[in-house]
């Protein structure tokens, strides 16, 4: 892991930062595994895709396939591309429900036209910004990237990608490339007051724009310090995720919560939010 104060990007290439023992922690963090978890619930939310409607996404810098996981337990379907061999061979180690390829998104998505119904990307487009070699031009690389996602999405396709960028530059340089390869949208910053859960997504829409997500702030949702602890094993995705169950009472409060954040009507909570019923004869 990098030095605190020294940015992943600026230690090398991504193929060769994220090495085995890299890879080993986002597999065995339990604080690192919450954490992209939740950016990846947070990606889904954003991109406000139907709850009834299992969709087709590509998510960009895959890494372990952690991100892909909420996607499949949403019941969504899932390719991962990602330049790190030793990600994708923990990916597969994992027996992911999504399929993994290894590629670099700076030379482009290789996939026919209109293939993809919406993209995510966790932690992954600020590397671009970044020349590793003389080849190597960062707004060109950008423009190659969002040209190419641009057109694997059928019309009115979303991405939603989650970014850290390194000063107010390199957020303009990120966005002038998109807006040239044809996207509307915008920023939603979550946490805009917490140095520690400041988060960007960059919210891109492939037809006509429509209006960008609020982000979180203190006030709309608690923030709780989590503890990072490293084992020896690879934690279990579901234990991970803080023990919620699936159709559980928290699980659907949780899911109640998240539609009333899109702004789309709810029932109110009631204490037999999420009981189980008894069956019928």
């Amino acid at each position: 892991m990098a030095s605190r104060g020294r940015r992943p990007e600026l230690r090398g290439p991504p193929e060769l930062y994220y090495d085995k023992n890299e890879a080993r922690k986002y597999v065995r963090n339990s604080r690192m595994i919450d954490v992209q978890t939740k950016m990846a619930e947070r990606a889904l939310e954003l991109l406000c895709v139907p709850e009834d409607k299992p969709c087709y996404v590509l998510d960009i810098g895959c890494g372990t396939g952690l991100s892909g996981d909420y996607l499949s337990e949403e019941g969504h379907y899932w390719v991962g591309i990602d330049i790190s061999p030793a990600m994708l061979d923990e990916a597969l180690d994992r027996d992911t429900q999504g399929d993994v390829i290894l590629g670099d998104m700076g030379q482009g998505i290789p996939f026919r036209p209109g293939t993809f119904d919406a993209c995510i990307s966790i932690s992954a487009v600020q590397w671009l910004c970044n020349a590793n070699k003389k080849s190597d031009v960062p707004a060109k690389r950008l423009y190659c990237f969002f040209s190419s996602l641009y057109s694997v999405l059928v019309s009115g396709g979303r991405a939603v990608l989650q970014l850290y960028p390194e000063n107010s530059e390199q957020l303009e340089l990120i966005t002038t490339q998109a807006t040239r390869a044809g996207f509307t949208g915008g920023v939603v910053v979550d946490y805009p007051n917490s140095a520690k859960a400041k988060k960007f997504y960059l919210c891109l829409f492939s037809g006509p724009s429509t209006s960008i997500p609020e982000g979180l702030s203190e006030d709309t949702e608690e923030e709780k310090p989590a503890k990072s602890t490293f084992t020896a094993e690879r934690v279990p995705y579901r234990i991970a995720r803080r023990g919620v169950v699936r159709k559980s009472r928290e699980w659907v409060l949780e899911k109640k919560a998240r539609r009333r954040r899109q702004g789309k009507e709810v029932r109110p909570d009631t204490q037999y939010t999420g009981r189980k019923r008894k069956p019928r004869f």
